[in-house]
């Protein structure tokens, strides 16, 4: 049997939500039953924060990008061991 549940939760967190559901096909719902019922198995929640870079990371990847694409700061490509080794003494 369905029952309906009404919490209050701000605006924005909502909508958010609602985009990230429908951008993975899934209804809200579903992802709300899915939260409760592993609350209800686990007896615990895991809050994670999400992987994304530091704006520091962010900005020394676009300069590496940058730099690949230009042909800059690139090692030679090494065959062996040997070579690799005399490379980084000089």
């Amino acid at each position: 049997m369905k029952t309906i549940l009404n919490i209050k939760v701000d605006k924005e967190i909502k909508e958010q939500a609602f985009v990230v559901a429908r951008d993975m096909g899934i209804p809200l719902s579903t992802l709300a039953n899915a939260f409760l019922k592993k609350l209800i198995k686990e007896r615990s929640m895991t809050f994670t924060a999400p992987l994304r870079p530091s704006k520091k990371l962010e900005q020394v990847l676009r300069k590496a990008d940058m730099d690949v694409k230009n042909g800059k700061n690139l090692s030679p490509v090494f065959t062996d061991v040997d070579s690799v080794m005399e490379y980084l003494r000089n």
